[in-house]
């Protein structure tokens, strides 16, 4: 029975609840957010928000999936297991927005980040006016940590520069804003983190020389990985930075495009030797 001596010997990782899109090609998405919260040592449980038709090339199509089968399987999978984190990535459509909303638990209960994906990083559009709208509304205001890129800070508040952008995202009532500068025109990445009142902290990464597939769904997942083991937000962040950047540094090309990053590059994953 469960609580037993022996029991209570195995092992029980924090838990990530992560809602997002499936990438069959594997750069992106809710396959990108388990590697990505596993090699943190935490442990990932999936809600699907859409099936897309994709490559490491760009995407073809996307299939939101019913809300209803959505709450059903969030609700499960919070009864079953104890969420210490939400990542959410790609939502796809209105109803599906409104659905995660209602599921969310309350500010402050478990920390919620949200990696909020306009378009793949080929440059295809996800999401319309209306539910970038409702993203702002609904969902911005009940997360501890939002992580856009220049394009989809510009495109969630018609503002041009990041420091604008941030402010206008902090008015929905976000906890903190990290701006990441894989888009910007500068020679080196660099991501930005706005907090209340304010205060800015950036980091300076080196721009590698590839594009690549997934970069914003490793980040937004290792912060969440990081948050449930219990680090603070600025730590959570940093490494998850440093770890991001060292999966692109790996990069292994998997398909004619884009470059899929090595999100496992720490974990002994090679086949047992035969004896």
């Amino acid at each position: 029975m469960p609580g037993t001596p022996i029991d209570q010997q195995i092992q029980q990782p924090p838990v990530v609840l992560c809602a997002g899109g499936h990438d069959p090609a594997g750069g992106a998405g809710i396959i990108a957010d388990g590697e990505a919260v596993r090699a943190a040592g935490a442990h990932a449980v999936t809600l699907v928000t859409c099936l897309t038709s994709q490559d490491t090339c760009g995407v073809k199509s996307i299939l939101p999936q019913p809300p209803e089968l959505l709450a059903e399987q969030w609700r499960r999978l919070v009864g079953d297991s104890p969420i210490a984190a939400v990542k959410i990535g790609l939502i796809g459509s209105l109803p599906l927005l409104e659905t995660i909303a209602g599921l969310l638990p309350g500010r402050g209960e478990v920390p919620v980040v949200i990696d909020p994906v306009l378009a793949s990083g080929a440059g295809d559009q996800f999401a319309d006016a209306a539910l970038r709208r409702a993203l702002s509304a609904q969902l911005l205001g009940r997360c501890a940590l939002l992580t856009p890129n220049v394009p989809e800070a510009q495109a969630l508040t018609g503002q041009g520069e990041p420091a604008a952008c941030a402010e206008a995202l902090l008015r929905t009532g976000c906890g903190a804003v990290l701006i990441t500068g894989t888009h910007a025109e500068e020679a080196a990445v660099v991501n930005r983190l706005y907090g209340p009142n304010g205060r800015c902290r950036a980091w300076r990464w080196p721009r590698l020389p590839y594009q690549y597939h997934g970069s914003g769904c490793t980040l937004a997942s290792a912060v969440a990985a990081r948050l449930a083991i219990g680090l603070d937000l600025a730590e959570a962040i940093g490494q998850a930075q440093t770890y991001t950047w060292e999966t692109l540094l790996r990069a292994r090309r998997t398909g004619r495009c884009q470059l899929t990053p090595d999100r496992l590059f720490g974990l002994d994953t090679s086949p047992a030797e035969t004896r």
